[in-house]
């Protein structure tokens, strides 16, 4: 009795080991295919430093600002303090000379012996204005004086409150872009192991950024350092390169050059994780090196639209996005993409 009770309960222990066994790979399955909150962060770390970055450097230029005026207050101090130094100086000399003198005593002689009353008026007129005068100029003095150092204690404790607030800024700033490096590593990672098996992870759906664009072509980047260019030698080709090269960061949104239709997601060979759009008229652009694609064969796309994230697979050495123009959707009918992109209306 007691063997077939153990052996009843026993039964849904088992059931649900098996359970477990059997929803473990889909849960695997499923981060695989969760890559798109991967590339989501990314793209959202991107816009935080981006963030963080403008303001610090409006935090910066802001204290600046503060430290040149606390600078030009204490300029103003030091010329009203060599003022009232020179003042009182001046009074010092009077004083010394009436003191020698003996007092005012010149002055009531010169009134005692003044010829007529307009004289002697004119005599207390000018004793009595020589002590308003420097009364007047002293206390205006002292009073510039304490006004300019109330406004330099203002001017410094601003630029020192700045500072600090940059320093928390920057702080921020360093978090981000820490967390940045280490969602962008998790991506390259993903992107490696696709193209190192020869097949791709489905593509990524990130929100579009709601820009219309009025132009019908546009650079593959928004922001971006121009590498090696279409036609350049170097030991990575076999002939010569075929495209020109944007040196920009793993996770870079990478946009497509002008509406078409995509005509090729691939995620292996020298090009890594590649996407091909065909466009009107018969040519055709290449995105490759890619993190991330984020279109499927055969979608439509719009000019702007994000078709991948830049990254450094395939035959790379770095992250960048390998952009070409093409007369047929494979290899070796490049032409140069910036005086394609030139002639309509596109400088890079």
């Amino acid at each position: 009795m007691r063997s077939r009770r153990r052996s009843s309960l026993l039964v849904p222990v088992l059931l649900c080991a098996v359970a477990v066994l059997v929803a473990g790979p889909a849960a695997a399955s499923g981060d695989a295919d969760g890559s798109d909150g991967l590339s989501a962060e990314v793209v959202r770390l991107y816009e935080e430093a981006s963030e963080a970055t403008q303001r610090y450097e409006e935090g910066r230029r802001a204290a600046e600002t503060q430290r040149g005026r606390a600078r030009r207050l204490e300029r103003l101090l030091d010329r009203e303090r060599q003022d009232v130094e020179v003042l009182r100086g001046e009074v010092g000399r009077i004083a010394r000379a009436q003191y020698r003198s003996g007092g005012g005593l010149p002055h009531a002689v010169r009134m005692l012996l003044a010829r007529n009353p307009d004289e002697l008026m004119r005599g207390q007129r000018a004793v009595r204005q020589v002590g308003l005068t420097v009364d007047h100029t002293v206390g205006r003095s002292r009073r510039a004086e304490t006004r300019l150092a109330a406004d330099e204690a203002r001017a410094a404790s601003a630029w020192q409150a700045l500072d600090r607030r940059n320093g928390e800024l920057a702080g921020i700033k360093r978090e981000i872009e820490r967390k940045l490096k280490k969602a962008q590593g998790a991506l390259q990672g993903r992107a490696d192991a696709s193209v190192a098996a020869g097949a791709c992870r489905g593509s990524v759906r990130l929100d579009q950024p709601r820009t219309a664009f009025t132009q019908p072509w546009i650079p593959p980047v928004e922001t971006y350092a121009l590498s090696a260019g279409f036609g350049s030698g170097g030991d990575r080709w076999a002939n010569r390169h075929t495209g020109q090269d944007f040196a920009v960061d793993i996770g870079t949104p990478v946009r497509a050059a002008g509406a078409g239709r995509v005509v090729k997601v691939a995620c292996g060979g020298p090009f890594g994780i590649e996407v091909v759009v065909r466009h009107a008229g018969g040519y055709y652009t290449q995105y490759a090196h890619l993190a991330a694609a984020t279109v499927d064969q055969g979608e439509r796309v719009s000019v702007g639209q994000w078709v991948g994230q830049s990254g450094t697979t395939g035959n790379s050495t770095g992250p960048h996005l390998h952009f070409e123009v093409r007369l047929t959707p494979q290899a070796g009918s490049a032409v140069d993409p910036r005086e394609w992109l030139a002639e309509r209306g596109v400088r890079l």
